[in-house]
């Protein structure tokens, strides 16, 4: 994330527990967080009344591009509000540096919207799905990176054309995941952890629509 996004004046987080000694003892600590960061806190957001300009945040994101490729940009973002979106991580990094957050930072993604996700290949000559643009990555809260692919979540459904109780179903779904492999990980050893991948044929196993896949193996090709 470029200095102009380091500036952001976070709200101070809960102090995170020293590094407890076996499972049971993270698992605790983790828990007690919930007492003083409870989850219903991160249920609603609204906007402060010295909230930073989102236009000047615009700009402020394009200091260091390309000039020429600026006007670009801008107009690719205006296509729709998920093209907006998607081109703002600085702008929602502003919105969240004021919320709560438990104290525990991790290397973020940054920019962790749907559209970032993707299949390339890897040293082993496998083709997986998972994150593939880590331009904005920084140390940051872990919250950050799942709500903002909530939200690109409902972005991309509404842009679709999908009813408010899809859109909603599709971010519930998406945390959900999070959350179940979250807790998978939990009961595995570091290395298990590093080399869990998914594998982009199980994700096409999954789609009944034989163009969308046709659609996705081209793109695969290219990987």
């Amino acid at each position: 994330m470029n200095k102009d996004a380091r500036k952001l004046r976070a709200t101070k987080p809960a102090a995170a527990p020293a590094r407890p000694a076996n499972r049971a003892e993270r698992y605790a600590a983790g828990k007690a967080l919930r007492d003083r960061v409870p989850r219903e806190q991160h249920g609603e957001w609204k906007a402060p009344k010295n909230r930073h300009d989102p236009v000047d945040l615009v700009i402020a994101s394009s200091k260091g591009r390309v000039p020429g490729l600026i006007p670009i940009r801008y107009g690719r973002m205006s296509v729709s509000p998920f093209t907006f979106y998607r081109g703002t991580a600085l702008n929602m990094a502003s919105d969240l540096a004021g919320t709560p957050n438990t104290g525990i930072r991790t290397q973020v993604c940054g920019d962790c919207h749907l559209m970032n996700f993707g299949g390339f290949a890897t040293p082993e000559r496998r083709v997986i799905f998972d994150i593939n643009d880590f331009d904005e990555t920084l140390p940051g809260p872990w919250e950050w990176d799942v709500k903002r692919l909530a939200a690109s979540v409902v972005h991309a459904a509404r842009s679709n054309g999908f009813p408010a109780a899809d859109q909603r179903d599709a971010a519930m779904a998406c945390v959900r995941s999070y959350r179940e492999r979250i807790a998978k990980f939990s009961n595995k050893p570091a290395l298990d952890v590093w080399y869990s991948h998914i594998d982009i044929e199980a994700i096409l196993g999954t789609i009944s629509d034989r163009e969308s896949v046709a659609r996705a193996r081209k793109q695969i090709a290219k990987a």
